[in-house]
């Protein structure tokens, strides 16, 4: 029994370890006391199903110093993009820890076993819960964004991204319209390894699937798409849903829907769009005058020089393309723009 033991013994430590940092998150960030009281009673539940007369055979069956598993971590493991992804990683640790409590528990007949089943479920909707409180702490009003196209970039995309990145951009959306799944998730865990360095965020363009299966931000819907409040469905509080709006009626259906922001567009003449008719400056003060608290990215043609126009017409964040994806030098035109569209990073 002595291996089962050390397998009680880890996945306890694990999961209260990891319940405990949840609570915390509820406690200290959210003073959610409900939501900190019902983790907390998750804890107490975990030590009160593995504690009783096994706890002296756990504690004499830890051996530390020789568990093959100790030095392996996870690629990730030192990466957090912000508290949705502390929250992810231990809900995450969670539900592992108390499955596999549960299937051991079950090798020894403790019928202890059918208690922490019901803790793993309440864990799985307390997270849930959880993630959902967090987005709007999630949802930032970026500066500048980066629309990543690698095929209009005149220099290797990596290194657009990196100038970018430098230079102050605080978001990138990928882009890449046509890609195969498999591409574009490959990309997107290349763009979220890079952006975390920088404590940038990234959204994925139209793919709700590859945002989720990523662990990216967020997802951003144009009006083709899947609608949004399908996609709130399918994501829950999970993801930031940015839509895009060209005018008043389709801007009230997405707030009214639940977006967390709104790409505003389009602003000028854009090679990426040439079949959309520019809407101007004048539709972004629209926009601003008719949802002022709603986060917001123009979009659409934008470069240096009209940058400051936006800034004039209450711009707070624009998103832009060929400026950067086809400029000479990434990192110096991203300060040019970031210096008119500051954006604190996290």
């Amino acid at each position: 029994m002595r291996p089962v033991q050390r397998v009680l013994d880890a996945a306890t430590n694990r999961a209260l370890e990891a319940a405990r940092v949840l609570e915390d998150v509820a406690r200290f960030l959210l003073d959610d006391a409900e939501m900190a009281e019902a983790f907390k009673r998750v804890r107490h539940g975990i030590a009160a199903a593995v504690d009783g007369a096994s706890h002296a055979a756990r504690i004499g069956a830890r051996d530390v110093e020789r568990d093959v598993g100790v030095p392996i971590e996870g690629e990730r493991e030192a990466v957090r993009r912000g508290i949705a992804d502390v929250v992810r990683a231990n809900g995450s640790r969670l539900g592992e820890a108390l499955r596999t409590l549960e299937e051991m528990l079950k090798t020894t007949g403790d019928d202890a076993w059918s208690r922490v089943e019901s803790l793993r479920y309440q864990g799985y909707s307390m997270i849930a819960l959880l993630l959902e409180r967090l987005r709007p702490l999630t949802v930032r009003q970026w500066g500048v964004c980066l629309v990543l196209t690698e095929s209009i970039c005149t220099r290797p995309w990596q290194e657009v991204v990196d100038g970018a990145l430098e230079g102050g951009v605080a978001c990138i959306q990928l882009r890449e319209k046509g890609w195969a799944t498999g591409a574009l998730l490959a990309r997107a865990d290349a763009l979220l390894a890079s952006a975390a360095k920088f404590g940038a965020s990234v959204i994925i363009n139209d793919r709700i699937d590859v945002a989720i299966a990523a662990g990216a931000h967020g997802v951003h819907l144009g009006q083709d798409d899947l609608p949004l409040r399908a996609a709130r469905r399918l994501a829950g509080g999970t993801l930031i849903i940015g839509a895009t709006v060209h005018d008043p009626s389709e801007a009230d259906a997405a707030v009214a829907a639940g977006a967390d922001y709104c790409g505003v567009g389009a602003m000028f003449d854009t090679a990426v769009k040439p079949e959309r008719r520019p809407a101007g400056p004048a539709w972004l003060r629209a926009f601003v005058e008719r949802h002022p608290r709603m986060p917001h990215l123009a979009i659409g043609g934008i470069t240096a020089a009209q940058a400051a126009e936006l800034r004039a017409a209450g711009c707070r964040g624009i998103a832009v393309s060929s400026a950067l994806c086809r400029a000479a030098d990434p990192k110096s035109v991203a300060r040019e723009l970031t210096a008119l569209f500051p954006c604190p990073r996290e």
